[in-house]
């Protein structure tokens, strides 16, 4: 088992940058896919960015690449999500997530989340 505590949200204007950080509590976080999701009122949870476990591939959502980078700290049992370019629509409650190995497209463990607020 899993248990996910992200941190780094907050408040930030239009074209600036946040890095949000996910520590991971577990014997064996390096085992896990982990990625980052976004949820606003009235909508459904939205997928940002994976990484996987295995050989580091990451994966993004179209309204995200070339603005955030997803990265992990197996040693620091830490994922990591840097945005940058950061538009108002991007405000919303940030949740990471993992996957366990055997299962990687089910996301099991969820963190509490984390809020970014972007002003225009």
């Amino acid at each position: 088992q899993v248990q996910l505590v992200e941190s780094g949200g907050g408040l930030v204007q239009a074209g600036g940058s946040l890095r949000l950080s996910c520590a991971a509590f577990g014997r064996t976080f390096s085992t896990y896919g982990m990625g980052w999701f976004r949820q606003v009122p009235a909508n459904e949870r939205e997928f940002l960015a994976a990484i996987s476990w295995s050989d580091g591939n990451t994966y993004y959502a179209d309204s995200v690449k070339g603005r955030f980078t997803i990265s992990r700290d197996n040693a620091k049992n830490t994922v990591y999500l840097q945005m940058n370019s950061l538009k108002p629509e991007d405000t919303g409650v940030y949740y990471c997530a993992a996957a366990p190995a055997d299962t990687p497209d089910r996301y099991a463990y969820w963190g509490q989340g984390t809020q970014v607020t972007v002003s225009s």
